[in-house]
């Protein structure tokens, strides 16, 4: 399905290219009209990233997801700084659908996967940031600031058999570029995990980059920029994912 996602950092709506914080983009859409265009557009999901709390978790904007998860006919799904339990079960409360945990999948990946067990294996999001450099598709966290020297398929297959359902996979190199995803990267991921759920985030920027995706296998797509910069439609990105536009 179509994901629209919405950055926020110190209370604005805003992207960034290739992870820089330092070389984000403000908007000045406002989110609850961004969102009810998303229901008019019978879009299911919302995807909710504080920037802010990715790059220093004890600096979450709390008020602002708040208000954003008291909106109704929408679901939520929302990461950025997720630490613990308690942050878990705080968003849950307040009305989020899906978490996303990233980091804290090297910092502490034993009660990551007792979380799944907890919340549900359709409840937690797994979101791995990859940048792609000679056949190694290198994990980094914390704000796309920290290299982990891991291979994303080593984390693959460590949580395989926890059951945990969606993966939410960007290529950091994509992402805010609107030159198309990583699809050689997205194809193998989705031969390699049949069991697994992946969304797709970074570089989506034409209709044609949904046909290809969902050519490949993807189940989800995150759109950001795109939407943001009117490269298309919301009726479009759905009209395409549901094959009624043929010539794009």
């Amino acid at each position: 399905m179509i994901i629209p996602s919405l950055d926020f950092y110190q209370g604005k709506i805003v992207r960034l290219y290739q992870g820089n914080y330092d070389l984000k983009k403000m908007y000045i859409q406002d989110y609850y009209t961004y969102i009810q265009d998303c229901i008019q557009n019978k879009i299911k999901n919302i995807h909710i990233v504080d920037l802010d709390g990715a790059k220093n978790f004890h600096n979450k904007q709390s008020f602002l997801l708040k208000e954003i998860l008291q909106i109704k006919n929408i679901n939520f799904q929302v990461g950025g700084g997720i630490r613990n339990k308690q942050d878990i079960e705080k968003l849950f409360s307040l009305g989020a659908k899906k978490v996303v945990i990233g980091s804290a999948i090297f910092e502490k990946k034993n009660e990551v996967k007792q979380w799944i067990q907890e919340y549900g294996k359709n409840s937690i999001v797994l979101a791995l940031d990859v940048i792609v450099q000679n056949n190694f598709t290198e994990v980094i966290i914390s704000g796309w600031k920290k290299n982990t020297g891991k291979d994303i398929n080593d984390i693959l297959s460590d949580f395989y058999f926890t059951g945990v359902k969606n993966i939410l996979c960007t290529d950091i190199t994509q992402d805010g570029t609107l030159n198309g995803p990583n699809i050689s990267l997205y194809e193998s991921l989705v031969k390699k995990y049949p069991r697994m759920n992946f969304q797709s985030s970074g570089g989506i920027g034409r209709l044609k980059d949904i046909i290809n995706l969902k050519k490949i296998g993807i189940k989800d797509i995150i759109i950001g920029k795109a939407f943001l910069e009117n490269k298309f439609t919301m009726t479009e990105a759905v009209q395409c994912w549901q094959k009624e536009l043929f010539h794009v």
